[in-house]
């Protein structure tokens, strides 16, 4: 295969694609437009994930276990920036998906009331009805904590990267992987940064790919589980 091609297998069929071709660009081109995200070589990735020689590359639809993870993880950073974007002095813990939906940690001055939770869902819905892209960058552990300053609960979840048993399974959606890595959103339009949170991915391609959801409660609960904390 010349040096500008890739060889790839798709639907258990090899192909040969140019240098550069995304896990995107790979299924569409093969019939799987419907995906929201690929496995590739083993890996669920982003659809703006570029392609190596010799990948395999398999679609990930949104109402498989893996894309109902990644929906509800999404979902999760979108009710982050809306709560931000509304009480921007909200520190963020974590947000991962559980069996059930998505919820996101905050440490506020004030408790969420049930009004809160009205605007917060109507900001969320304006965020995904702007189709922002939710766009991956690899980070260094000095980068991150440069960028994420204000957050004090991220910069300890950058502290236990790699940290082994300490990472619990919640701690992982952010610091799980070798390298850390950002998501931004980002406006559609402009391509212009709207919101970013520390997250190990993958994400929906765009927030317009979000369906129905619903805010249904708030809770206190301990950082990390601990009651020292």
């Amino acid at each position: 295969v010349p040096a500008d091609k890739l060889h790839i297998t798709l639907a258990g069929r090899e192909h040969v694609v140019e240098a550069g071709t995304t896990a995107g660009e790979a299924l569409a081109a093969g019939g799987g437009g419907e995906a929201i995200a690929a496995r590739v070589s083993g890996t669920v990735r982003d659809l703006a994930w570029k392609l190596s020689d010799d990948d395999a590359v398999e679609p990930v639809d949104l109402h498989s276990p893996d894309g109902l993870a990644i929906l509800r993880h999404s979902t999760a950073h979108v009710l982050a920036q809306a709560v931000q974007e509304l009480r921007p002095d909200a520190k963020l813990g974590i947000g991962p998906p559980v069996e059930n939906g998505f919820y996101y940690d905050f440490d506020v001055a004030d408790p969420f009331s049930p009004d809160d939770l009205k605007a917060i869902e109507q900001k969320m819905r304006q965020i995904v009805k702007q189709g922002q892209r939710f766009s991956r960058r690899v980070v260094s552990d000095a980068g991150a904590r440069a960028e994420l300053a204000g957050e004090p609960y991220k910069l300890e979840l950058i502290g236990i990267k790699g940290a082994g048993p300490e990472v619990g399974a919640e701690e992982s959606v952010e610091v799980g992987g070798a390298e850390l890595t950002i998501y931004d959103n980002l406006d559609p339009a402009t391509g212009e940064q709207r919101w970013k949170d520390l997250c190990r991915g993958p994400h929906l391609p765009t927030t317009r790919a979000i369906p129905a959801f619903k805010l249904m409660r708030s809770g206190g609960a301990y950082w990390r589980g601990s009651e020292k904390n």
